[in-house]
């Protein structure tokens, strides 16, 4: 049979033809599953370019593969030569990686610290702050002391985003090295006096991290913290509200102490008065208390801060008025937490674990919200779990029939964790509140018809619990449990059952022997919980009617004898020498009876988030209830409040003189503009004195303050004419204006006034103060600080010419500066009068 040699060959045969290996082919001898593959190659040469464009496309490329996890560290040394590129978003994008790099790659970080150095001098605040948070994450304690000297050099920087990443780095030097805790705190100390919003949030964050016990630094910033705290980004005012419940919990007296007899101090005069004449009065309690004013400051200011997007913030307010306010004002949390209830899973678990443990204490808040509190269907078993703990709380007299119908239809889940806590619940329920106990007793006698034995079990624990509370009143409940012995297979209800009727022995005498012998024939595959039990029944039947129960107990006894378990073992020894005394018996013996058949409290159902109120709510130590790493205690009250002085700051103004002031004979006044050269100096002067009658209560003070004006302008005059010439010609010329004007033997100018004189500027500064802004202009080393923002008065206008014919006024002010020059400058002043 011939072959077709046209016929297209196949790989294999192909391969073999040619004699040639398979590797070339091979698609994992790739160059990209190769040993010498080089990852970031195009990355690499992008970065080592010199155009602006590829770097900074790479540069995104590569913060992108950060964002994601991906690991970027083998692009360090190409990225930190790009570090002193000219472009600013490049250097942006390299600074954030070097944040993220800097603590791994420390050795090739340290070869670029001269740049980051000079990074902290550029124009640009973003490239400072980022040189400040790279420099500060090399985790190196060599350059301990750059760091410090950048961060001091930080502190007073114009931008408040600089002075705030100078916040940021505190802790980080601290925990490189501890031993600079006092140049931390002096830094602290300037960063919380701080007025920008944007600031004291990190400011605050490092005195947590660094000194939470250093209280006495936040004294003098108090008000200003409980002022500023609604404008301060949220992060910041989580920060500064857990700051503030601790400083509370120290400075003030507990607003809860004398119960209800206290005067809350309300905002409102009206409301206060109206409930001033309602609060009774005791011999153990003074008639009112007058709570601290910096306290209802901090209780006022954090209020609106309940309508925050952000629930830790809103969170953060709740513990605060639990911790802090008085139990008339806790109720205004109950709706804010209740909307936080829509958030995610998380959130909920949270906000529910915090609600859960302020209703064991303040049940009544969430009371008219008890339905927000129902189990749904999509929720997860932990926030489950703890709805059912708060419907508990929540349970009264008039709410009992809604839960009682709420968790019927519990039961029924296909959750088998969250039925036998719906269980629980019930059996609480029935032993908080009196009235419904029946009702709970028979709801839960139904439920061990059911036919998962799950609930069968549960339902027989608690009961056992509900029936020790009143035995006389159910002895058919235990008649009826008795017989379920036998159908019940999990072993804590049948241990259950075991302790009930060896409990009551007594009460059902004829069935407890019955239930012994058929426990008897399974001793051997009962587990060790029931196998205990029974040892337990049989020794208390035999106390209790010997001559039935004598054989069957030993033969209990012989069994346990020989078992695997040594606890059994253990227990039967100890029990034949109690129940079955012999000569070798001890004096125990004797007493077995009232060791055994000794009543036994009824246990105490309660919700687990009693005992999380010793931990301040909100942290991760409530959430788990137990002290987690780093966990502050909450103080307690002091029994007297501290001095409230401290937290005092007077702020002195400006032009503030200390020293007495004398007075000075009265002065005519000129008005600021003239109207005509034709005005004679008999009706300037019969004006002053007009003016004079009707303010000469006031003349005291107004004298003494135009008279330092005047000198101050003279003052400023001399110095003014060593700098300019033409500043002197006009000075001059207004001398003359006011030479003429103030003598009253002329009868007319020789010329018309053109200008005012220098006591008519000194009178309108006085009366309209100049808002000025003096950022830029050096303080004066004879007159008071020119500060910004403040109100420019007469004092500091050591010297001023006014042009009339400008509108606007111009004056040009001279002030001098530290070295003793002068600083000319023209304002624009708009005087409405």
């Amino acid at each position: 049979m011939s072959t077709n040699n046209n016929m297209p060959q196949s790989y294999n045969d192909r391969a073999s033809s040619t004699g040639e290996a398979d590797v070339g082919v091979d698609p994992a001898s790739g160059s990209f599953f190769s040993a010498d593959y080089k990852r970031h190659e195009d990355l690499k040469a992008m970065l080592d370019s010199n155009k602006d464009n590829l770097k900074l496309e790479a540069m995104k490329r590569i913060i992108g593969m950060v964002a994601k996890g991906k690991d970027a560290s083998d692009l360090f040394p190409a990225v930190v030569k790009n570090v002193v590129s000219k472009n600013i978003e490049v250097k942006k994008l390299v600074y954030v990686y070097l944040v993220r790099y800097a603590e791994e790659q420390q050795d090739l970080a340290l070869l670029s610290i001269s740049t980051f150095q000079r990074g902290l001098k550029d124009p640009n605040q973003l490239i400072r702050a980022s040189a400040l948070r790279v420099l500060s994450s090399i985790r190196v304690p060599v350059i301990t002391p750059i760091m410090m000297l950048a961060i001091r050099e930080s502190v007073t920087d114009m931008s408040p985003f600089v002075r705030k990443t100078a916040a940021h780095a505190i802790p980080k030097i601290y925990s490189l090295d501890p031993e600079q805790k006092e140049f931390c705190i002096e830094i602290i100390e300037k960063l919380l006096s701080d007025k920008t919003t944007l600031v004291i949030g990190s400011a605050v964050m490092a005195f947590e991290e660094v000194c939470p016990e250093k209280i006495d630094l936040i004294h003098k910033n108090y008000r200003k913290l409980c002022n500023l705290l609604v404008d301060v980004e949220e992060w910041g005012q989580l920060v500064i509200i857990n700051m503030l419940t601790r400083y509370a919990r120290t400075q003030f007296v507990n607003p809860n102490r004398y119960g209800e007899h206290m005067d809350n101090e309300r905002f409102y005069e009206s409301e206060h008065s109206s409930q001033e004449d309602q609060t009774p009065v005791t011999p153990e309690a003074p008639k009112s208390f007058t709570m601290d004013s910096d306290h209802r400051l901090l209780l006022r200011n954090t209020k609106p801060l309940l309508q925050s997007r952000n629930s830790s913030v809103v969170m953060a307010v709740a513990q605060l008025y639990h911790h802090v306010a008085p139990k008339t004002e806790v109720g205004a949390v109950a709706k804010p937490l209740v909307r936080l209830l829509r958030s995610h899973r998380e959130i909920q678990s949270i906000v529910l674990s915090n609600i859960a443990t302020m209703t064991t204490t303040r049940k009544s808040m969430f009371e008219p919200y008890l339905k927000s509190f129902f189990v749904r269907p999509m929720d997860p078993t932990l926030i489950k779990l703890i709805k059912l703990d708060i419907l508990t709380n929540l349970a009264t007299e008039a709410s009992i029939g809604i839960i009682l119908r709420e968790f019927h239809t519990y039961v029924a889940s296909s959750d088998r964790e969250f039925v036998a806590a719906t269980i629980q619940a019930i059996g609480r329920c029935a032993s908080t509140i009196s009235e419904c106990t029946d009702t709970c007793m028979n709801g839960l006698v139904s439920l061990m018809s059911n036919r998962d034995e799950a609930v069968v079990a549960e339902s027989v624990v608690v009961i056992k619990k509900l029936l020790q509370m009143a035995p006389a009143k159910h002895k058919d409940i235990i008649v009826h449990m008795a017989k379920l012995v036998e159908k019940i297979t999990v072993a804590m209800a049948r241990a259950s059952i075991l302790w009930l009727i060896g409990e009551y022995c007594e009460r059902v005498p004829k069935i407890a022997p019955d239930v012994l012998r058929k426990m008897a024939k399974t001793f051997i595959t009962e587990t060790d919980i029931v196998k205990l039990q029974v040892l337990n029944l049989a020794t208390k039947l035999y106390l209790t009617n010997p001559k039935q129960t004598h054989l069957l107990c030993q033969y209990v006894f012989n069994l346990a004898k020989y078992d695997q378990n040594y606890d059994i073992r253990d227990r039967a020894r100890l029990l034949r020498q109690l129940a079955l005394p012999n000569e070798k018996s001890g004096a125990l013996a004797k007493h077995a009876k009232k060791i055994f058949l000794a009543s036994k409290p009824a246990p105490v159902l309660e919700s687990k988030f009693k005992d999380q109120d010793q931990f301040q709510l909100g942290t991760l130590s409530h959430f788990i209830n137990a002290k987690s790493s780093g966990y502050q205690e909450l103080p307690d009250w002091p029994e007297v409040a501290p001095d409230p002085s401290v937290r005092t700051v007077e702020a002195p103004m400006p032009w503030t003189d200390d020293q007495p002031k004398a007075k000075k004979p009265t002065k005519k006044k000129q008005s600021f503009y003239s109207e005509s050269g034709e005005s004679t100096g008999d009706d300037s002067s019969s004006s002053e004195s007009d003016s004079d009658e009707e303010s000469s209560d006031e003349s005291g003070s107004e004298d003494e303050e135009e008279s330092k004006s005047e000198k101050s302008v003279e003052a400023a005059e001399s110095s003014a004419a060593e700098v300019s010439s033409s500043s002197e010609e006009e000075t001059s010329a207004s001398e003359e204006s006011a030479s003429e004007t103030d003598s009253e033997e002329e009868e007319k100018p020789k010329k018309p006034v053109k200008k005012p004189g220098k006591a008519a500027v000194a009178a309108v500064a006085k009366q309209q103060l100049l808002l000025l802004d003096f950022d830029d202009v050096p303080a004066a080393s004879s007159a008071p600080a020119l500060l910004p923002g403040n109100a420019l008065a007469p004092s500091l206008l050591t010297g001023a010419v006014v042009n009339e014919k400008t509108s606007p006024l111009q004056v040009t002010v001279c002030v001098h500066d530290v070295s003793g020059s002068v600083a000319m400058e023209t304002l624009i002043i708009c005087l409405y009068l």
